[in-house]
């Protein structure tokens, strides 16, 4: 083995270990709600439930099946989840390396897998979480190797290389702006392969059309033949289109300026480092003969952080490998003008302090939250006043008090309490946003959850009480409140409360000692249990 191929590998394994280290010291992290609800929908697939059946929401459902696989595989526990998410993670600085080796070379490829390793870990953009873009990245990035693989491709090959942009789909809506990606890059390569005959381009691109909704045709399939096909229709088509729609460009634009500020704060340098290597091609011979692919990829990236215009901090993942890749392309690029100008050592000098420089500044920011911080205290530091952190030990107490058969209802946004719990919702809606929403289904919402969960009558309900969880607005419906309140006064006694105190930390109060506060609310989460003959 030659000395730069032992300097590559050496560098991407301590890329790698890094990843490895700071995920392992935070596998216990409780989950929060996204994680939450795809644990619990995973957890029903185990048991042979679909999706859309007892848990609604307008995702698509290839997430609850990755988060299925991965508990089968690694246990159905938080730790179980969180190292299924390191091997997706570094799956992706693997394939974010190879990407941008194949593109451009070795330098660029070390540099960007570091990039891409440092921030998709961070908290900032809600790395630590296994959040559903995460399980965009990976097929997409299996997709865009598979089509810069090296012949002139054939009929299968672009039909694997749509299976996996399809997947990419399956996994979150926005993961369709990919598929043009796939379809330019699978376009490219075969009239590069056929010196521009029409008819090889368009058999490939038939196939990579073909394969692209083979994913989508599969699921709606088998979620027809489990029954529940009018249900994902509704959820993710009628109803995905009006949350969609309910955000305004003006909305958009405020919402683009605060999460773009958040997530590049504590890596500006590496995005500064991407606007750079996204300007190469103008200044270096060796970006240019890429430029078609390195710009398609940050475009169609980008795209894929804008549908509805929320511009979420998580929603920024996808855009990650493309930052990585330009980062990578101008550390490269530099180092080329460099060697044209000047030594070698002088050229590995300066793109190397400039790479590790840009790389090590996020470790730096982020070092407390990396190596030092507890799972805990890191939770609470994130998530303020969300209640998980809490929701493990709710969770225990109503396991403890209820049958493996009963049912449960949580009136709030706190899927994770039912699959700490193991207990089946007694309604399908395990999120409540929807229903503050302004959207023509909220009352139908609302008025469908009461009508649910009277009918289960629930052996326990867990009433929360924190804004987060609702995000109420001025013109939401209020119908749920009353009639929970109503609800819980003639069918249930109250059996836990629990409250956030000084310092972050929370009380719990169980049985006699859970008396009501003087408002009524009991803080922020209330637990009642179902009186004998109510």
């Amino acid at each position: 083995m030659q000395c730069r191929d032992l300097w590559i590998r050496l560098m991407l394994a301590a890329t790698v270990v890094f990843v490895v280290v700071v995920r392992l010291r935070l596998e216990s992290l409780p989950l929060e709600r996204d994680e939450g609800e795809y644990a619990y929908a995973g957890q029903l697939i185990l048991e042979g439930i679909p999706p859309y059946q007892l848990a609604y929401n307008m995702k698509l459902p290839g997430t609850y099946l990755a988060y299925a696989g991965i508990m089968a595989l690694f246990g159905q526990t938080t730790e179980g989840i969180h190292r299924g998410l390191l091997v997706v993670n570094v799956a992706g600085v693997l394939l974010v390396f190879s990407i941008a080796r194949r593109l451009i070379d070795d330098i660029a490829g070390l540099t960007a897998a570091a990039a891409y390793g440092v921030m998709s870990l961070g908290p900032s953009i809600g790395g630590i979480a296994a959040h559903a873009t995460h399980f965009v990245v990976l097929p997409v990035l299996l997709g865009v190797r598979l089509s810069l693989s090296d012949g002139r491709g054939t009929p299968w090959n672009a039909f694997a290389t749509g299976v996996l942009f399809g997947l990419g789909f399956l996994m979150k809506q926005p993961g369709a702006l990919f598929v043009p990606l796939g379809a330019l890059l699978v376009t490219r390569r075969a009239w590069q392969a056929s010196e521009g005959r029409v008819g090889r381009v368009t058999r490939q691109l038939v196939c990579f059309s073909a394969g692209a909704l083979v994913p989508y045709a599969l699921t709606c399939l088998w979620l027809w033949h489990e029954g529940v096909f009018q249900q994902f229709w509704f959820w993710t088509v009628e109803y995905a289109s009006q949350y969609a729609s309910i955000a305004t460009v003006a909305d958009g634009i405020r919402a683009f300026r605060s999460g773009i500020g958040e997530v590049a704060s504590r890596a500006l340098p590496l995005w500064v480092l991407a606007a750079l290597g996204l300007s190469a091609p103008w200044w270096s011979r060796r970006a240019r003969a890429q430029w078609t692919v390195l710009a398609s990829l940050a475009f169609f990236s980008f795209l894929a952080v804008c549908p509805g215009l929320y511009f979420r901090e998580h929603y920024f993942i996808v855009l990650l490998p493309a930052v990585a890749v330009l980062a990578g392309v101008a550390i490269s690029s530099v180092h080329f003008e460099l060697l044209q100008r000047g030594s070698r050592t002088t050229a590995a000098l300066a793109a190397g302090a400039l790479a590790l420089g840009c790389v090590g500044y996020p470790v730096a920011a982020q070092a407390s939250s990396f190596f030092m911080t507890s799972p805990v205290a890191l939770s609470r530091e994130l998530y303020g006043e969300n209640p998980f952190v809490e929701s493990p030990e709710i969770a225990r107490f109503i396991a403890r008090h209820t049958a493996a058969d009963s049912t449960i209802a949580v009136i709030g946004s706190e899927p994770q309490i039912y699959f700490y719990a193991r207990r089946h919702s007694a309604t399908g809606y395990i999120y409540t946003y929807g229903l503050m929403e302004r959207q023509p289904f909220a009352v139908q919402m609302q008025r469908e959850m009461i009508r649910e969960i009277e009918a289960a009558k629930p052996e326990y309900l867990v009433m929360v009480s924190i804004p987060s969880s609702w995000l109420l607005r001025p013109d939401s419906h209020m119908e749920i409140f009353s009639w929970a309140r109503r609800y819980c006064r003639e069918h249930y006694e109250l059996s836990g409360r629990v409250d956030r105190v000084n310092g972050g930390e929370s009380e719990y109060h169980w049985g006699d000692a859970a008396v009501p506060d003087p408002g009524g609310t009991g803080g922020g989460l209330t637990i009642w249990k179902r009186r004998k003959g109510g």
